[in-house]
């Protein structure tokens, strides 16, 4: 036991805890391969803009037993005096966002209290967690009238192991959400993207053994692409274990020995067929410890730079991409959660002509990604390290570093995940440059494989002529930048004039451009928001990115229009980004012929 608690202290590095609550415990991988329990469904929920469930009247927290993670119900005991009861509240949809839910919470910022009611009668022998796909922003997790675990950040995975704690009825599993903005933030106050509060993805049980495999990474050797190497890592007191790892398929397997911290490495020989986006090849793999198995769908292929271009599987390729924002197609949007939205969405993209996504701006849910590497899309996921982050706060780096990992940790064995974003449009200045390299020195350090980038802005050297200055370029693999020529950097007939130029020979990569139209609005083509602007302005910005020398891919700005209440024209923007090249109801604009016409020929 004590092996097992020392072992759980050390790789809480992910998680932010705080004094009196304990942190979730280490992410466990692969949830989706695991007999699994739903907790999915109507919660009932109480909304507490003053929190009068976590503090008293002097803003000082309540002890358990004077909270709402008491769940104490008014009805049983009249003569007692309790301001709130669950039991005679309101329902919302978990997983799901509360301000696409009910009217009344449209643009609420704040907590509301999650609870459900469950019967769960826990195998011998095994240990039980509750995992969270995600809980925008603050998820402090109550149990049986006591607090467990809180987690920060609005888009990775956590889960809190419960193991003993369940009874045969009636547990009471209750989530204070916040989802307010903060200075010290990541994301900080200010985003182009809807503050969608709430349990956004699936709760559920997870089972294991008393030592199982919480972790591993699987994938071609870096310098020799005929083995594939990797490591396990076991989670429980029995750490020294021989495992397994083999994939049936090649007829490879090799078997090692866990140390006294349950972890292993491991090499085989091993000629895979390689995933890439004409044949997103996966094989099985399974690994085997003397007391636990698990078989993830693993794809093999290397990825590279070789001067301005992108190299995958030793061959060069464009990036045909497209940005996407989580949100829901066809039904007036809020957050995307399953499996179905993300097969709609990634197939406009597979429509378009791309392969290639652009996951924006912070870590999507898990079936975005895997639907992504079985449709044969290349991924560049990225953390909300966004605008304006306090880069001189340590506490503000904690959480972006803990983000960073959740996210590589949770998707490093898919193959088609090949950039890992790091930041968008940060303003220079030495805070940020040794914030954003500690972030791609954590990055390497946990996965040298991939290629690390930010989303940088342009700079103009004169009217017509345009670089990036970012002195970040020295430590990315990408020049990789975001640039308006058209929409808020003039006409789009300025598109006509523009040169760039690049002081290192780099892969560049435009990871936004485009400009905004209400689908169905015609006009002329020097008319904003219509159709025939945004159309003409496509063709001109892709006219302009033929002229770019080593670009190397492209991420236009966006595949659909999304939330964001910074967008308050009447009539035309309505709470809408609409940059979309489809519209929030499914309508393609004709930019998205440009696009998938250009595509074509690429």
């Amino acid at each position: 036991m004590k092996r097992l608690l020392l072992l759980m202290a050390v790789m809480t590095v992910s998680v932010l805890s705080y004094a009196g609550e304990d942190a979730p415990a280490p992410q466990i991988v692969n949830v989706l391969g695991r007999e699994t329990v739903s907790l999915d469904g109507l919660w009932k929920t109480i909304v507490d803009p003053y929190e009068n469930g976590y503090y008293n009247y002097r803003m000082a927290p309540h002890s358990d037993a004077s909270s709402y993670f008491a769940d104490r119900d008014f009805d049983a005991d009249r003569t007692v005096l309790y301001e709130y009861n669950f039991n005679t509240d309101y329902t919302l949809m978990v997983p799901g966002d509360w301000n696409t839910q009910r009217d009344k919470l449209y643009y609420y910022e704040g907590t509301v209290w999650y609870r459900n009611i469950f019967d769960y009668q826990p195998k011998p022998d095994k240990r039980t967690f509750i995992y969270f796909g995600a809980a925008n922003y603050e998820a402090i997790v109550g149990l049986n009238g006591k607090k467990i675990a809180k987690h920060i950040g609005g888009y990775t995975p956590f889960n809190v192991e419960v193991t003993g704690q369940l009874k045969d009825k009636g547990n009471s599993l209750i989530v204070k959400v916040d989802n307010k903005r903060h200075a010290d933030g990541v994301p900080t106050l200010n985003s182009d993207w809807w503050n969608y509060g709430g349990l956004t993805r699936s709760v559920m049980i997870v089972e294991t053994p008393m030592t199982f495999i919480r972790d591993y990474c699987v994938q071609l050797k870096k310098d020799d692409p005929k083995k594939i190497e990797g490591w396990i890592q076991l989670d429980g007191e029995q750490a020294e274990q021989e495992v397994t790892v083999e994939v049936p398929e090649l007829k490879a397997s090799v078997k090692v020995r866990t140390d006294a911290e349950g972890r292993a490495s491991f090499e085989m020989k091993a000629k895979p067929e390689y995933w890439c986006p004409d044949n997103p090849k996966l094989y099985d793999v399974t690994i085997t410890s003397e007391t636990d198995c698990i078989t993830d769908r693993i794809g093999f292929r290397t990825v590279e730079t070789r001067g301005t271009e992108i190299l995958l599987n030793g061959e060069p390729i464009f990036c045909k991409g497209v940005s996407i924002h989580e949100e829901m197609p066809y039904s007036g949007s809020g957050r995307a959660y399953s499996e179905d939205h993300a097969r709609i969405l990634l197939g406009w993209a597979k429509e378009m002509g791309c392969n290639f996504v652009r996951l924006a701006h912070y870590p999507h849910n898990e079936y975005m990604v895997r639907v992504a590497e079985e449709m044969g899309l290349m991924v560049w996921s990225e953390i909300p390290v966004y605008w304006t982050i306090q880069f001189e706060n340590p506490q503000t780096y904690a959480n972006a570093e803990a983000q960073l990992v959740d996210m590589i940790t949770r998707d490093r064995n898919r193959a088609n995940v090949i950039i890992w974003s790091v930041a968008n449009e940060t303003p220079h200045g030495k805070p940020r440059l040794e914030f954003l390299k500690k972030l791609i020195a954590k990055t390497r350090e946990m996965d040298p494989t991939r290629l690390v980038s930010a989303a940088m802005e342009k700079d103009n050297i004169d009217a017509v002529t345009v670089t990036v200055k970012d002195e970040l370029i020295e430590y990315v693999d990408l020049i990789s930048f975001n640039q308006y020529v058209g929409w808020y950097d003039g006409t789009s007939e300025k598109c006509d004039r523009m040169n760039w130029v690049f002081d290192i020979k780099k892969p560049v990569f435009i990871s936004e451009f485009g400009g905004g139209a209400v689908y169905g609005r015609h006009g002329d083509v020097t008319e904003r928001f219509t159709e025939e602007y945004q159309e003409d302005l496509y063709q001109r910005s892709v006219n302009m990115l033929d002229r770019i020398e080593g670009l190397a891919g492209t991420t236009p700005w966006i595949l659909k229009d999304f939330r964001s209440p910074r967008r308050q024209i009447v009539g035309i923007q309505d709470d809408f980004n609409r940059k979309g090249l489809i519209s929030d109801q499914g309508g393609r604009k004709k930019a998205f012929y440009v696009m998938q016409r250009w595509y074509e020929g690429k």
